[in-house]
């Protein structure tokens, strides 16, 4: 298996149009099964302001013939740091690409965003209904309620 960043120095990919995802052959395709990742300290950038938006992002996916290989995930996600894009763009553009480019069974996204203005907004996008007899566990993100 041939990869990008598995097992070498990796610099951080300068956007997201420029990262490189690595997509190995999944070992357990005849298999049935859910794989969520977690990016509790995501970065991007507001595209009005220019300001730091923080979120907490979870992926789940039904792995197809291929599975993402978690560090050219890790730079791909640590991509957007310097990337501008509303919140509904990010989470969105970053769940399609993986389902474009990686082909799983199923696919979703959430994004717990922190309050901007006051406000926080939460992104959740999905390829379609989970397939029947998919385990699918909560994401486990509390919706942000302050200090309180």
């Amino acid at each position: 298996m041939e990869t990008t960043h598995l097992g070498k120095s990796s610099a951080l990919p300068a956007s997201p149009d420029e990262a490189l995802l690595d997509y190995p052959r999944n070992p357990q395709s005849d298999t049935l099964y859910l794989v969520r990742f977690a990016a509790p300290e995501f970065t991007s950038l507001c595209p009005v302001t220019g300001q730091p938006d923080f979120a907490h992002l979870v992926i789940d996916y039904a792995p197809g013939d291929t599975i993402v290989e978690s560090k050219s995930l890790k730079l791909f996600l640590g991509s957007f740091r310097n990337h501008c894009g509303f919140h509904e763009d990010v989470t969105v553009g970053i769940g399609q690409r993986l389902l474009a480019e990686m082909k799983p069974i199923w696919l979703r996204i959430g994004g717990y965003w922190y309050p901007r203005g006051g406000m926080p907004i939460d992104v959740f996008w999905q390829s379609g209904p989970p397939p029947e007899g998919l385990w699918l566990p909560d994401q486990g993100v509390a919706s942000y309620r302050g200090r309180g």
